[in-house]
């Protein structure tokens, strides 16, 4: 078990992910509905660091009802970092 000052950083970081993609989405929606998947995409592939997109990957599995449309249906087109 994590001790308690661990599980306020991985809550902190994963709120954090989150609240990092769906800004990015809200970005994009002023887009054409056909650029806005691969904007976000782009933006999420070319400026986040692997850690980062691991963490969207694994939160996008367990926590999906958490992002905004866009990010969801963007999740193909981000470049899956290497392992």
């Amino acid at each position: 078990m994590l001790p308690d000052a661990e599980i306020d950083h991985h809550a902190m970081v994963e709120t954090k992910i989150i609240r990092m993609a769906n800004q990015i989405a809200t970005y994009f929606a002023s887009r054409p509905e056909a650029e806005r998947a691969s904007g976000i995409a782009s933006h999420i592939s070319d400026f986040w660091e692997p850690r980062m997109r691991t963490q969207l990957f694994e939160l996008l599995e367990t926590r999906r009802d958490a992002f905004k449309p866009d990010v969801v249906q963007s999740l193909p087109l981000i470049r899956k970092p290497a392992r």
